[in-house]
């Protein structure tokens, strides 16, 4: 029965037609049908050869594939109705047409402006510019042979194993194997009769960028030219757009890749839109991230001139910012890109003129600085405070911060108030040219005014002071910057050298103390270079070992002419001087990465699972996360990977750092990151210590405006159920919420209070104002469900 059924298929046309709907009786000519419940429907999976019909309420009409003898092939069904099946090409050639994009956010990101977040921080794009025309681009599609030009015994031994393995198989079972299309492909792929088909696997990569599974979508990307194959033109694209449309750590980078391959590799031609959109995301960062940005954004605007394209003016502008933003400016380059505006009829921008401004303050030329301002002047636009402050830095850089002062007062009175970055700069410049009184009396008002951050000048204050040796004013200005501000590590860091150099070691080490055991402060390179020098010069050696070993440990490079008096000193009392230091974690490291994990932190393994990664990565919106960045960058730096360390002269740690590729992560990643997926160890109940449960909070919870502590938490309902029952052996109730991936533990009135009282002593002292301070909050822990799948105010955006 079943080979003439299959026989019956033979009649019907090679086109592919994709139905679903409510109906009681069976079809006669759907080839395969399945019972799913609405809910999952729109992850069904396209089951690519044919089977007897199952008569159930929902079904698919399915047809066999050619090349490849595979079964699942993943397709959304909203908005799908039928496409073509056509011959597989041997190569990806060139297509006609363009994919469409994703809807949604990839169509504002592509239309809409960016908001700049500080004063000609970011390059303001026009309305208009990188507006995409939504064109379909079509894959390449697979062509179906009627059933009788395939050999009997593999059409017999297929459909007997089809009738076979999944009526076998629960319902439950059944749905989450359509649902798991990257597992689905793997299995495929490890058949004895699977073949790869170009095709097949075009299709699943473009429907997985659709649905911003850049990471799947790269997976399948990869095996296609793993086979010797060039990837269809729509996979590049919508692998491109997958990539721009993510705020991962290096999506951007992966898109430039991917982008510079399809030129080089697969001799394509991008739509306009594709290099526009692209350009923009480049530009559309602050102009220390962007500024690394740009030979990929030359080679962009050089594709736009090759290709014929009529260049906007935007490119232009952005080019020319990022030119402006460089270390070392290229006033050719620059000169001939508004050469090439000129000609082509565009004026130029606010934007641009103060990029030609910024890049004059760089390289103090005065002449061309004076020009432009008085373009600016006479354009319609109001003139912005930045340009004030490029004026300030071009007289600065040839040695005139009288000029500079000028000017600033200037801008008090034409603008009838001062910006920040204004304050900044002129203290800046005045400190540098150890004007005391005025910079004094401009201190003195920066205060007064209510502006803030004071920081910056303090740091400036301080420099001069220690520079001119007045070591009152220097350690006046300490204390006062210490009740103004937040503490930060670099002007510990100036007043713990200005004690050295002066011999006051007992007031040093007190100091040093106190950044090595506030983890908001810290210790780093500099400053255990600095109190070892002052151990060393007064012949306190047991001092110097002690903070020898902790450079060893942390791993901090060790200044030359030091080392130089420690093989001396090491040499004294013990046999080996220098001793390679094994990786290992400390018990607050384990607890602090347990804390952590549970909030939220992600892991990445090798293709063999034998090293892995630990990636931190902190809000830049969060006060709390600005504060534990710091102390976690400290806690770990001996794990850190060379990119994520800083330099001496830099304290500006990055919201977003790694550690070095290791086995020693490896039982974290078992228990919490199997299968590349979060999940709760079944041990947990174990670990979960006062200093765990700390750094979970401080990391992954919040705390609302009445009160109450969530928790952020991901993975099973079991693993969940374990971290209840262990916070409630410990007396502390709690609800559970769910937000679509997302579990939040919400303690509720006294129990936040003693949840609080047990975790106080581990939360760090600058982020207990800040953790009591309370948000507000949308999750209710009312009655009824405590599922909410729908909800999206506190779920994560998974690439999953």
């Amino acid at each position: 029965m079943v080979v003439g059924r299959a026989q019956e298929l033979s009649s019907y046309s090679s086109t592919l037609t994709i139905t679903a709907a409510l109906s009681s009786t069976p079809n006669p000519n759907s080839t395969f049908s399945l019972s799913m419940r609405p809910p999952v429907l729109s992850s069904l999976s396209l089951l690519s050869s044919p089977s007897p019909s199952l008569h159930h309420p929902f079904f698919c009409s399915l047809s066999l594939s050619n090349y490849s003898k595979s079964f699942f092939l993943p397709l959304p069904t909203a908005g799908i109705h039928r496409f073509s099946l056509f011959p597989r090409p041997p190569l990806a050639k060139p297509l006609s047409s363009f994919v469409e994009h994703v809807a949604g956010e990839s169509e504002r990101d592509e239309n809409g402006g960016f908001s700049r977040e500080g004063e000609a921080e970011n390059f303001e794009f026009g309305a208009a510019f990188g507006s995409t025309d939504l064109k379909h681009l079509s894959s390449p599609s697979l062509e179906v042979k009627e059933l009788e030009e395939l050999p009997e015994q593999w059409r017999r031994s297929k459909l007997a194993w089809m009738c076979k393995e999944l009526p076998a198989h629960k319902p439950a079972t059944l749905i989450r194997i359509l649902n798991a299309h990257k597992k689905v492909y793997k299995w495929m792929m490890q058949q004895h009769w699977f073949r790869f088909d170009f095709a097949l696997a075009t299709k699943l990569a473009d429907y997985m960028g659709k649905e911003r599974k850049f990471a799947k979508c790269r997976e399948i990307f990869d095996d296609i030219i793993k086979q010797g194959l060039v990837p269809c033109e729509s996979t590049f694209h919508i692998l491109i757009i997958a990539y721009l449309s993510a705020s991962v750590q290096g999506c951007l980078d992966e898109a430039c890749g991917i982008y510079n391959r399809m030129i080089q590799l697969g001799g394509y031609q991008p739509r306009l839109s594709l290099h526009n959109s692209l350009f923009r995301a480049l530009v559309g960062q602050p102009g220390s991230s962007s500024k690394h940005y740009l030979k990929q954004a030359e080679f962009i605007f050089h594709n736009l001139v090759t290709s014929g394209f009529e260049i906007h003016k935007d490119v232009y502008g952005g080019l020319i910012w990022l030119h402006s933003y460089q270390d070392t400016i290229d006033k050719e380059r620059i000169a001939s890109l508004r050469e090439e505006m000129q000609s082509a009829g565009i004026e130029e921008s606010k934007d641009v003129l103060l990029s030609v401004l910024r890049a004059c303050s760089k390289e103090g030329d005065v002449e061309e600085a004076e020009k432009t301002w008085l373009k600016l002047l006479h354009s319609d636009c109001a003139v912005p405070s930045q340009g004030f402050v490029y004026r300030m830095e071009v007289y600065a850089k040839v040695g005139e911060p009288m000029k500079s002062l000028e000017i600033f007062r200037g801008m008090q009175e034409q603008l009838g108030s001062t910006s920040v970055v204004a304050y900044h700069k002129i203290i800046e410049v005045l400190c540098k040219a150890h004007e005391i009184e005025i910079v004094d009396s401009l201190m003195t008002e920066f205060i007064n005014s209510g502006m803030k951050p004071l920081m910056p000048s303090y740091i400036d204050l301080m420099n001069m002071y220690f520079n001119l040796s007045l070591r009152d004013k220097l350690e006046a200005t300490f204390y006062e910057c210490l009740e103004k501000c937040r503490p930060n590590r670099t002007i510990y860091n100036i007043y713990l050298d200005s004690l050295v150099q002066i011999g006051n070691l007992d007031k040093a080490e007190e100091i040093f103390n106190q950044m090595h055991g506030n983890g908001a402060i810290g210790v780093n390179t500099k400053s255990c270079n600095t109190i070892l020098s002052g151990y060393l010069s007064c012949g306190d050696y047991i001092k110097a070992e002690n903070i020898y070993d902790l450079m060893c440990q942390k791993k901090y490079d060790i200044d030359a002419p030091l080392m130089e008096k420690l093989d001396y000193v090491l040499s004294l009392s013990r046999k080996v001087v220098r001793r390679p230091v094994r990786l290992k974690l400390t018990k607050e490291q384990r607890e602090i990465l347990v804390g952590m994990l549970l909030g939220g932190l992600q892991m990445e393994s090798d293709e063999e699972r034998k090293n892995h990664v630990i990636h931190f990565e902190f809000n830049d919106n969060s006060g709390a996360h600005s504060v534990l960045r710091r102390h976690i960058h400290e806690q770990y730096h001996e794990w850190l990977n060379s990119s994520s360390k800083l330099s001496d002269n830099n304290d500006d740690i990055p919201y977003k750092f790694s550690t070095i590729s290791h086995s020693y992560f490896g039982f974290y990643v078992e228990q919490f990151w199997p299968r590349g997926q979060p999940m709760i160890p079944k041990l947990i109940h174990r670990w979960l210590s006062p200093r765990v449960l700390a750094y979970w909070y401080m990391y992954g919870g919040r705390r609302t405006s009445s009160g109450d502590i969530l928790l952020k938490l991901k993975g099973s309902r079991e693993g969940v159920e374990k971290v209840v029952k262990t916070l409630k052996a410990q007396s502390m109730d709690c609800r559970v919420k769910r937000k679509g991936t997302v579990f939040w533990i919400g303690l509720l009135g006294s129990n936040s209070t003693w949840f609080w009282k047990l975790i106080e002593p581990y939360i760090l002292d600058d982020l207990k104002d800040l953790v009591r301070a309370g948000c507000q909050n949308t999750i209710s822990f009312g009655s009824g469900s405590d599922t909410d799948e729908n909800a999206s105010d506190y779920s994560d955006n998974e690439n999953s």
